[in-house]
């Protein structure tokens, strides 16, 4: 048991710190590029394009520069995480509604005040569904992470598919398909929050 508590926590501080890597990375670039919408496309496409690469292939590539080890499984869910973290940061600051930037400009807020007090509020809820999106492939990066020597539930897996003891395999399927689904169900509930707060915040007082 304490082994099993153990790999569950590796699992989701691993899939955690790539996630919050690629948030504080993708978040400014996705911010960025609604100040450059010339090249919003082309970034997008290329970090699309990495999205492409299968997962094996991408983690034998970062194996290379990386070596064996958690780093490897990390960098691998970063650069994964990327597309729906900026790809969301930038939808949601342009869906803004344009007279929430208008009033903010009318209180003399200049493009930053507006920045942070107006738009990214509004965005919040978009930037956590990316976040749900990206946290929940982590996991299933993090299991096949155990062929470049990455920790977590994985090992059961492996395990137990090389010896076709199901018993060991569910060991690690089961608690990984329960994280996903938690951490689906409460990212959802969070985005539901925030809309609702988002909403009444902008719903003018009669």
């Amino acid at each position: 048991m304490a082994e099993l508590v153990h790999r569950i926590t590796a699992h989701l501080l691993i899939s955690v710190t790539g996630v919050a890597f690629a948030a504080a990375v993708g978040i400014i670039i996705g911010i960025l590029l609604t100040y450059a919408e010339k090249l919003a496309s082309l970034v997008m496409g290329a970090i699309e394009v990495l999205q492409t690469i299968p997962s094996l292939a991408m983690l034998s590539i970062l194996l290379i520069f990386f070596g064996l080890g958690n780093t490897t499984a990390i960098m691998a869910i970063f650069f994964y995480s990327l597309l729906p973290i900026v790809r969301n940061t930038y939808t949601g600051i342009q869906s803004v509604e344009p007279f929430l930037i208008e009033a903010g400009r009318g209180m003399g807020m200049n493009t930053l005040q507006v920045l942070l007090k107006v738009q990214i509020p509004n965005a919040v809820p978009v930037i956590v569904s990316g976040l749900r999106i990206s946290l929940i492939t982590a996991y299933g990066i993090v299991t096949i992470a155990v062929l470049v020597g990455g920790g977590g539930l994985g090992r059961y897996v492996y395990r137990g598919t090389q010896t076709q003891d199901m018993g060991m395999l569910l060991t690690g399927a089961i608690p990984i398909s329960l994280m996903a689904f938690l951490t689906d169900l409460l990212l959802n509930k969070l985005e539901g929050l925030l809309n609702r707060r988002v909403r009444t915040a902008n719903t003018p007082e009669n």
